[in-house]
């Protein structure tokens, strides 16, 4: 189920995570060749996702919602 980025923060290892409008969290981490997702390594480029959607798997699991710490820039 796809669900909208409300906003992020960051881990204890430092990577970012996105907050979902579900109230679930998900790494969006830019790793390539694996993974990229190069507009995570810019304030810039995570303002201009806020809104857009990622597929919660967590929602697709029925799990119980994540702790949201409160985001940051």
């Amino acid at each position: 189920m796809k669900q909208k980025i409300t906003g992020f923060h960051k881990d204890e290892e430092d990577h970012w995570v996105a907050q979902l409008e579900c109230g679930h969290n998900q790494h969006v981490r830019h790793q390539p060749p694996w993974t990229k997702r190069p507009w995570v390594t810019t304030k810039e480029g995570r303002d201009k996702t806020v809104g857009n959607k990622l597929k919660c798997k967590k929602c697709d699991e029925g799990a119980p919602k994540d702790e949201q710490p409160a985001p940051v820039d």
